[in-house]
């Protein structure tokens, strides 16, 4: 490919590494004529997503937008371009999964309901993605995110947003998002024991096996 500098129509790749979650390359690359380095990423022909925006619309899903937008929210902040890169790699990914599996439960609708032919992701599970991965990188970068996302009108608004990110566990990119905790007086899956009419627990004692 030409160098984007000096339009040298020879290059040589100096590196390349998978990146997370590994649905594409990343090469480095070097220019024969002036040296000049560069990056390109190599990625598989996307599977075409429709974003389902607040108002109903539909617009096809853009990765190069949606870099846009954590580019926008990192102005200023400590993170780098690769970190971005990273997160914009690892919603993509996300969306086409829950992109495919719409389109898989679509394929057998309900009596009476055409099929749906597109994928489709909502708008608000990107953008909850992007705040949370945000996060992970710089708690001031998400906050900036989301109050665009969010269309923050006041500090009560901000605030909220602030107590959300500090409070919840946000995980890592190796972990499952945490199950809502069981309040204390949840009955749970464990019987109670049987009490007397005085309302003292009868509790059994079992023999230990041989």
């Amino acid at each position: 490919m030409r160098c984007p500098f000096c339009s040298f129509d020879s290059t040589r790749v100096v590196d390349s590494r998978l990146t997370d979650p590994g649905d594409s390359i990343r090469r480095r690359r070097e220019c024969g004529g002036c040296g000049t380095r560069f990056t390109t990423h190599e990625r598989a022909e996307e599977v075409p997503v429709d974003v389902v925006k607040r108002d109903g619309t539909t617009q096809r899903f853009d990765r190069r937008k949606l870099l846009r937008g954590l580019v926008r929210a990192a102005g200023g902040r400590p993170v780098g371009g690769d970190a971005l890169e990273a997160l914009a790699d690892s919603i993509g990914a996300e969306v086409r999964r829950v992109g495919g599996a719409s389109a898989r439960s679509a394929a057998r609708p309900p009596i009476g309901r055409a099929p749906q032919r597109d994928s489709q992701v909502s708008a608000e599970r990107i953008g909850d993605l992007a705040e949370r991965g945000l996060a992970q990188l710089d708690p001031v970068t998400a906050i900036q995110f989301a109050s665009v996302y969010r269309r923050l009108s006041d500090l009560d608004e901000l605030e909220a947003v602030v107590r959300r990110l500090r409070d919840e566990p946000v995980p890592g990119a190796d972990q499952l998002p945490l199950e809502p905790p069981v309040p204390s007086d949840h009955p749970g899956n464990m019987p109670s024991p049987a009490t007397t009419p005085a309302g003292h627990a009868i509790v059994t004692r079992r023999g230990h096996a041989e």
